[in-house]
């Protein structure tokens, strides 16, 4: 049997074939003695399979919805495979039900699963490369800090498959065996229940642990997650520069979108400015413009995990390619680099992903056959109007579509509300009018939003306008980029510091890396309208039109 326990504002969800035993054990338990409301799930075609599946389906939409907060531990969700388990999940379906109508949960399940509560929970069922390289990480983790030794460990992944999962599910598995007592419901079903047995707590007692995410977006709905979450914090999310100007170094720190790092480079402001300087002084005593925030990271922390993409660097400052190749030789060098390849957001696939980087490629396309990717929407439009208009209706139907599109065009609306920006086909659009938790924000659906208010994000449905910043040349066979369409005045920066110009090539492969993020976004579909002639012309061999 599968049941629920809650109070007026937490929940825990359990699963036991001695309901009376558990309840006793749970009214013991000081941190569980303020539930008094317990929901039981009977059935008796309901196997142990299927109680373990539908426990934890029910921890991760309470998770996401938000009602209460879950007291469940993160030691191992099942989503393991068993007979007839499709006819059972339509039974889920009618438990869910069931429980919304006992106020259990708030808002219904497609509701649930678009927002960042659920995307961006610690509460999910791994992959098997994912649970491998978890179990492979805690394993060296814990051989570290008992024999006192440094340690940097990288996980290495393609846009859709999971590291930013990786990354929050680490962080409040490590909080949940550093602060849980030997619980009372340690069971072999769980997929990290040995790393709760003894000896294990006592290793990461009164350590600090941190999550560093270099994007303000992601960081703020992370943030959020982390204050609804037991065990984690808001203040646990951090900023390369909160890291940096600490007074207290970290024992831990788990390093999302590492890609996204900043060498040495003129900062969004002159406070920024100062604080680089200022970090460089407070860590190595000098301010040597060789310096990054990578640098930092590993001055302030004695372990550190790296999640990290290099073919996801969208502007000059992040780090320098040949820096993320460094890290990722050293790391391989001491057998501590885990890659992960199982495609968790696009139903095209891994395939898909490899054949959008091929086709936006900045060398020469050679060797590329046209492909199709049954069950995933891949279409490429004529007429920008058509393509909004399909959008609308797929936000209508599942929520969550999208148009976001290449920073081809300036931001006058930023100034001036009544200003529109981008103007095609009879289409009036302005960008996004909020830099935070964009895609979640009223009146999205009717904005356009760039690499920098959707990176680590998901969609069910991406519409991506390519702008006049990529262009195509039919006699070279190859992409060119646009300087003078270009408007993100970050993006083309020069590094005079460092004593670097950028020059159309090195930008040429930041902009294909921008619109390759964007053509990873959408979960379920993709819709692709090009404004230059002879591009669109280019990617009619590749893209459905």
């Amino acid at each position: 049997m599968v049941y629920t326990l809650n109070g007026s504002r937490d929940v825990y969800v359990g699963e036991s074939v001695n309901l009376a035993a558990r309840m006793r054990q749970h009214l013991a338990a000081p941190e569980k003695q303020h539930l008094d409301d317990v929901r039981v799930i009977l059935d008796e075609t309901f196997n142990k399979s299927v109680c373990l599946d539908l426990e934890s389906q029910l921890i991760r939409l309470l998770a996401g919805d938000g009602k209460y907060r879950v007291l469940n531990r993160n030691d191992g969700i099942t989503d393991s495979d068993y007979f007839d388990r499709a006819n059972y999940r339509d039974k889920f379906d009618e438990i869910f039900e069931e429980l919304r109508a006992a106020n259990v949960f708030e808002r219904p399940v497609a509701e649930i699963m678009n927002s960042d509560l659920f995307k961006l929970s610690p509460f999910k069922a791994l992959t098997p490369d994912q649970a491998i390289a978890m179990e492979d990480i805690l394993e060296g983790l814990f051989l570290d800090l008992e024999t006192d030794q440094p340690s940097t460990i990288l996980v290495q992944g393609d846009p859709g498959t999971g590291k930013t999962i990786v990354a929050i599910y680490l962080t409040k598995l490590l909080r949940d065996i550093a602060t849980i007592p030997a619980p009372e419901d340690l069971s072999g079903d769980s997929m990290f229940a040995e790393f709760f047995a003894e000896g294990h707590r006592e290793l990461l007692e009164d350590l600090r642990i941190a999550l560093v995410v270099p994007q303000q977006s992601l960081r703020a709905s992370i943030r959020q997650v982390f204050a609804r979450t037991p065990g984690l914090s808001a203040d646990m999310v951090l900023s390369p520069f909160q890291v940096g100007e600490s007074t207290d170094p970290f024992d831990i720190l788990i390093v999302d979108e590492t890609h996204r790092l900043n060498q040495r480079a003129n900062q969004a402001s002159g406070v920024l400015n100062a604080k680089f300087t200022e970090i460089n002084l407070q860590l190595f005593g000098s301010d040597d413009t060789s310096w990054t925030q990578l640098d930092w990271i590993i001055a302030q922390s004695r372990h550190q995990l790296f999640l990290l993409d290099s073919a996801q660097r969208v502007r000059p400052a992040d780090l320098p390619t040949e820096t993320l190749n460094g890290l990722v030789r050293s790391t391989k060098a001491k057998g501590r680099v885990y890659p992960l390849w199982s495609q968790m957001r696009v139903r095209g696939g891994a395939d898909y992903v490899d054949y959008v980087r091929r086709i936006l490629s900045p060398e020469p396309a050679v060797d590329i056959s046209y492909q199709e990717f049954p069950g995933y929407e891949f279409r490429l439009y004529d007429n920008l109007l058509d393509m909004c208009q399909q959008l609308r209706e797929k936000d209508a139907a599942d929520g969550l579509a999208r148009l976001v599109a290449g920073f081809a065009w300036p931001w006058r609306s930023k100034k001036n509300s009544k200003e529109y920006d981008i103007e095609l086909d009879g289409c009036h659009l302005q960008w996004n009018r909020t830099a935070v938790d964009w895609i979640n924000s009223r009146g999205a659906i009717d904005e356009v939003g760039s690499i920098h208010t959707v990176q680590g994000y998901d969609l069910n449905y991406a519409g991506v306008i390519i702008g006049p910043d990529l262009r195509y040349d039919p006699l070279q066979r190859k992409l060119i980029f646009d300087r003078a369409n270009y408007h993100d005045t970050k993006g083309k920066e020069n590094n005079p510091r460092l004593g670097i110009k950028y020059d159309d090539d090195d930008l040429l492969r930041l902009v294909s890396n921008i619109y390759g993020v964007l053509l990873t976004r959408g979960a379920r579909g993709t819709f692709v309208y090009v404004c230059d002639p002879d591009l669109r012309n280019h990617l009619r061999q590749f893209i459905p039109v």
